[in-house]
């Protein structure tokens, strides 16, 4: 097995505990255009980007500019309720740190806009430890492979030398195909849920990222 040299990071639910404001801001917007929600809805959709979200609720007979501006109406309000209310998930800080000192490529894979990406990273200072970031929102939504793909080829590091971190089973799935490796994170799904990642934690603090790197090396 080749030697991981890469960490590509999904961001809501990874890197930062957006998920119950992604669940907020879209129960608010679905409600004032009348399409049903719930939570188990939510738990369908997070992960993908927004215009499936919308196609899979809503229905594909909704156009393409109504899914646009549903999207953008739901991501303006995200912002807005974003403030500084955002902290890293635990150990996110010091796997950050290790990759970055030990030469290791990184860089944000997310189905989010890159408005949110930007923003985020921004406002927590994130920038130094990722050589680029990627939004799928214009990409062919996860499982698909392409946003994993796209960051695979802007920090020049094969796919099977690159590891995923994500919470959902359609970012596993997503790594599955791109031909990565892929760490689970039980932040939003149980871990049963995500058993089809290399290796699942409940956090990552719950193992050093020296440990987890050996470990998947050795797989």
């Amino acid at each position: 097995m080749d030697q991981i040299q890469a960490i590509l990071w999904d961001m809501d639910g990874v890197l930062v505990d957006t998920t119950e404001l992604h669940f907020l801001t879209w129960a608010r917007v679905f409600s004032q255009h009348h399409i049903p929600f719930s939570r188990e809805k939510f738990q369908f959709i997070y992960g993908m980007n927004n215009r499936q979200a919308i196609a899979i609720l809503g229905g594909e007979h909704l156009t393409d500019d109504f899914k646009d501006a549903l999207s953008e109406q739901k991501e303006t309000l995200f912002r807005q309720m974003l403030c500084e209310k955002e902290l890293l998930l635990p150990g996110v800080k010091t796997w950050l740190e290790y990759f970055r000192s030990n030469g290791f490529a990184q860089a944000i894979a997310s189905s989010a806009p890159r408005e949110n990406i930007d923003a985020i990273v921004h406002s927590l200072g994130l920038r130094p430890f990722f050589d680029t970031t990627v939004s799928a929102s214009a990409l062919p939504s996860k499982p698909e492979p392409h946003v994993f793909l796209e960051a695979a080829s802007l920090v020049g590091i094969p796919p099977g030398r690159c590891v995923v971190i994500e919470d959902t089973p359609v970012g596993i799935e997503g790594a599955r195909r791109a031909g990565m490796r892929c760490i689970g994170v039980a932040t939003t799904n149980p871990p049963n849920a995500l058993r089809a990642a290399n290796l699942v934690l409940h956090r990552l603090s719950d193992l050093t990222p020296k440990e987890a790197v050996e470990r998947l090396n050795n797989n």
